[in-house]
């Protein structure tokens, strides 16, 4: 679910919160869920690994990696790394990471109920 949410958003929004903004929120829990289905993970470090990723390709924004690789015209590689630098897109991933930790948290909790 959380991947076509976050395809419709890429395809069919163009505005100034929700696809920068709730689209790199959503992005940490794709990744994580995404992890998570495939290999029992533990969450605070699968969240804080899929973070620094998330940060990473952010700091290659900065270095504008995509116009260095010359990749600028691929439409799937300049969408994966992305194109513009923005230290909103930090704090986006961080609340991000800060929900599946408290999602990861209460599933956790109830489990022991």
């Amino acid at each position: 679910m959380l991947f076509w949410v976050e395809t419709a958003i890429a395809i069919f929004l163009d505005d100034r919160i929700i696809r920068p903004l709730v689209g790199d929120v959503l992005v940490i829990p794709l990744i994580y869920c995404l992890i998570k289905a495939f290999w029992p993970v533990r969450p605070r470090s699968t969240v804080l690994l899929v973070f620094a990723l998330a940060c990473l390709i952010e700091g290659l924004q900065y270095l504008k990696l995509v116009d260095r690789l010359g990749v600028r015209d691929n439409r799937l590689l300049a969408t994966v790394l992305g194109t513009t630098f923005d230290g909103k897109d930090i704090l986006a991933y961080a609340i991000g990471a800060a929900l599946v930790l408290l999602v990861e948290h209460r599933r956790a909790g109830a489990q022991k109920v």
